[in-house]
C-alpha cells in the first residue's frame, strides 16, 4: 500500500479534507457492455433530476469548487473532473469510452461527485504520495491535454512529482489495458468521512464485477 499524506498547505485550506486511497490487483479490458449498462442509466437519472447550474450544489462539487478557489484556481475554468463529467452528460454529449478501469472509475466519480485519482501503481516513484498545491512553473502533463498549468490546484505528488489534480491525472502514471496494479484516490473536501468510504466500496464492488478483482483493501486519511 502507497503511504498518502496531506501536507500543511492543504489542510489549511481545507481542514476538513479526508481521502481514501484503494489499493487493487485487477485485470482491464477494452470495453465492458454491462458497465456501459450502469453509466447510461446513471446518465438518464442525472438528466431527469439536475441542471448545469444545480450539479454545483452537489456537496461534494461545491467542496471541490471552494477549495480551487481557496487556492487560487477559476473552478470555470479548470473544472473539477466530476463536475466535467456530470455537465458532459447533462449537455447531451456522451462520455468519452476508455477502457473499463477508466470507464468504471469515472462512473464512481459521476454516483457520488468526488474527483477521483485512478492510477497504474507500477509507474510510482517512491512509495509516497503527498497532496499539496500546484506551483508557479511546475511541470504538468495531463492525460489527452498537454502541458497544463496546475499552479494553484491540489496535487498528489510522487518523488518524481505531480501525478494526480482533481481536474486531470498524468500522462506519466496513467492507466493502461495492461495495468494490473490500480491506485484509487478519492478526494472527500467536503469532509464527509462516511460518503467517501462508501464511494471506495462502491469501487470495490465494480472491480469485483467487471475487472476480475477481489476489490482489494482502502484505507483513509
Amino acid at each position: 500500500m502507497m503511504n498518502v499524506i496531506v501536507s500543511p498547505e492543504i489542510a489549511s485550506v481545507c481542514p476538513d479534507f479526508v481521502g481514501a486511497c484503494l489499493d487493487a490487483q485487477v485485470q482491464n479490458s477494452p470495453y465492458s457492455e454491462a458497465l456501459w449498462e450502469e453509466i447510461h442509466q446513471l446518465e438518464n437519472h442525472f438528466r431527469d433530476t439536475l441542471t448545469t447550474e444545480s450539479l454545483k450544489e452537489i456537496s461534494s462539487i461545491a467542496a471541490t469548487r471552494r477549495v480551487y478557489k481557496a487556492c487560487g484556481k477559476d473552478p470555470s475554468r479548470y473544472r473539477p473532473a466530476s463536475e466535467a463529467l456530470i455537465r458532459r452528460m447533462l449537455q447531451g454529449k456522451e462520455l468519452y469510452q476508455i477502457d473499463t478501469l477508466v470507464d468504471l472509475i469515472n462512473l464512481a466519480s459521476i454516483r457520488y461527485g468526488y474527483s477521483i485519482g485512478g492510477f497504474d501503481a507500477s509507474k510510482f516513484v517512491g512509495d509516497t504520495l503527498t497532496l499539496g498545491i500546484g506551483r508557479e512553473g511546475e511541470p504538468y502533463e495531463g492525460i489527452g491535454r498537454g502541458m497544463i498549468n496546475i499552479h494553484g490546484l491540489p496535487v498528489y505528488r510522487d518523488q518524481q512529482g505531480g501525478v494526480g489534480t482533481p481536474t486531470s491525472d498524468n500522462e506519466r502514471t496513467k492507466i493502461e489495458l495492461k495495468t494490473t496494479h490500480l491506485v484509487v484516490l478519492i478526494n472527500g473536501y467536503d469532509g464527509n468521512r462516511q460518503r467517501v468510504s462508501d464511494n471506495a466500496r462502491f469501487i470495490q464492488t465494480l472491480l469485483q464485477k467487471y475487472c476480475n478483482s477481489d476489490g482489494g483493501s482502502f484505507f483513509m486519511y
